[in-house]
């Protein structure tokens, strides 16, 4: 008898399960089943019309660094890549920084870099046993660049305190400069790129999705099917739409928070646990430009908290194919969660309102372009983003992620697996997923 191995979702995880799948076990049907009407998933994207034409847009910034030959190999396949060295800026108090910026406070005013500095060298905060990343921050930067910039960044970007999050997600996302780098880097602007990768790569054309374009035209998605039970027993999937699948193995790509409230009935336990699990939502920005001059970075980091976005990228910059000829455009991530709901930061009123006109005013005041620049423009949000690594959080991950190999659900991607996974480890996740498929 054919086996059936279903995927839900079709994000790059989910699509890299059903080719894996497909190449491993020919014989077996696979099918991902969709609830959008698109593919790609956070890793998807969309355009604007505009009167000069098409401007493309991804979901969020989105380059790939990956050093796996066998994802590079994969990426490069499906879509010709353009090579970027990242050389990301930091806007601070009207000033442009390069990044990493502790070790970059060469446009700071005098008198500011010698209080920085002059804490940092005396910093006597414990250096063991840190309890939070604030006082990880502190240990490796000193109090007064921690609490201007870094603590500043991550109730924006994280939407929380720094004291409230762990320090298992940091690896080598941060740099910790040597103290003749951190001077060397307030004296001069002639300092060497720091940033953890030294080669960012996408697309020619077709965003950042077509990287596994090829794998998506080799399987079979159903679109606009959204889950709403699944029948461990009979092993069933019910669809809102009334219509029902069963299955052999079930690979899920479902934040994992949802889908124990799809699940037969959770104990409470793990209702308990899945609660306790946050994550960050995106309000996006997306601005088009009839002037191929207003992006000059690939992105750039705002630590300025009257301004609510914390990141902002070029996808003009990453491909001149994402723009019409002779214009470019910009993205802006404004970050929310449970933790800082979105109706606190905008006062009530309409968000696509408030938040666009935000946008648009601060980007002016910038100094980034003028209102007569913009030709298009957009809004809408992505409600799951990052992972907030909360204290605790892998326990109450290990407690989800149990009851849900109990019920033979195997959960890949980055919230399937509730982890700080880039693209091309959510690639590789839902690879490695259908290892754990014995047919």
């Amino acid at each position: 008898m054919e086996n059936k191995i279903i995927v839900l979702g079709a994000g790059i995880a989910g699509i890299s399960a059903a080719y894996h799948a497909q190449q491993k076990y020919p014989h077996a049907q696979v099918k991902v089943f969709e609830k959008t009407n698109d593919w790609g998933g956070l890793c998807g994207g969309f355009y604007i019309k505009s009167d000069l034409g098409d401007f493309w847009f991804d979901h969020m910034v989105h380059l790939s660094f990956a050093s796996n030959s066998y994802v590079q190999n994969t990426f490069h396949t499906s879509s010709k890549p353009i090579r970027h060295i990242p050389t990301p800026t930091n806007y601070y108090n009207n000033i442009w920084l390069k990044h990493p910026a502790q070790n970059n406070l060469y446009p700071l005013s005098t008198q500011e870099k010698v209080i920085a500095l002059k804490d940092m060298i005396d910093n006597k905060n414990k250096k063991e046993n840190l309890n939070n990343f604030e006082e990880w921050l502190r240990a490796q930067y000193g109090n007064y660049f921690t609490e201007n910039f870094p603590l500043k960044y991550t109730r924006k970007y994280w939407s929380t305190e720094a004291k409230d999050l762990s320090t298992s997600w940091v690896s080598n996302r941060l740099y910790t400069p040597s103290l003749e780098e951190i001077l060397q880097g307030a004296m001069s602007e002639q300092t060497p790129n720091t940033y953890y990768a030294q080669e960012m790569r996408y697309p020619e054309s077709g965003q950042y999705r077509s990287f596994f374009k090829n794998l998506k035209d080799q399987i079979n998605i159903i679109y606009n099917k959204e889950v709403c039970m699944i029948d461990t027993q009979e092993k069933s999937i019910f669809f809102s739409d009334g219509t029902k699948e069963s299955y052999d193995h079930l690979i899920s790509t479902i934040p994992i928070t949802d889908m124990v409230n799809f699940v037969d009935k959770a104990p409470q336990e793990v209702i308990h646990a899945a609660q306790n699990l946050k994550a960050t939502s995106t309000a996006i920005i997306s601005l088009g430009f009839k002037r191929n001059d207003i992006a000059k970075n690939l992105w750039f980091y705002v630590y300025d908290e009257d301004k609510l976005f914390a990141r902002v990228y070029s996808p003009s910059f990453k491909s001149p194919n994402n723009a019409p000829n002779g214009c470019s455009s910009l993205q802006a991530e404004i970050y929310f969660s449970d933790l800082k709901p979105l109706k606190n930061m905008i006062n009530n009123q309409d968000a696509k309102t408030y938040l666009l006109n935000h946008t648009i005013e601060k980007f002016i005041q910038m100094g980034i372009c003028k209102k007569e620049d913009i030709i298009c423009q957009d809004f809408r949000i992505l409600p799951y983003a990052n992972v907030i690594f909360m204290h605790n959080m892998e326990s109450h991950r290990s407690i989800v992620l149990k009851y849900l190999i109990d019920k033979k659900i195997i959960s890949c991607g980055r919230f399937g697996e509730w982890d700080y996974l880039w693209s091309d480890q959510s690639f590789l996740s839902g690879k490695n997923a259908i290892e754990k498929i014995d047919l």
